[in-house]
């Protein structure tokens, strides 16, 4: 399983609109993306309410994982959106 460790970036956390540009991104991947706080339970990253529900704090760390071929990719694009706060998923990493 793939997985990534990314803390945080968006000021307001992962709540509202970095929360729904973080849903699009993870469902654009094209294959099963969980999130999950560490040592907290998994959850479907292409979920809204789901996602919302982490209650993802900035600066806090979270852990993206998915067990598809070829996640290590899409993983990495992820990651990089969710630590730079970005406001759309960047292209190439």
């Amino acid at each position: 399983m793939a997985e990534r460790r990314v803390t945080v970036g968006w000021a307001e956390g992962l709540h509202a609109r970095p929360a729904s540009i973080f849903v699009r991104a993870a469902t654009a991947a094209g294959m099963p993306v969980t999130i999950a706080k560490p040592g907290g339970v998994p959850v479907n990253a292409a979920s809204m309410l789901a996602v919302l529900g982490l209650g993802a704090k900035s600066g806090e760390e979270i852990v993206l994982s998915s067990d598809a071929d070829g996640a290590e990719p899409a993983l990495d694009r992820l990651a990089r959106l969710v630590a730079e706060g970005l406001e759309e998923l960047p292209e190439t990493v």
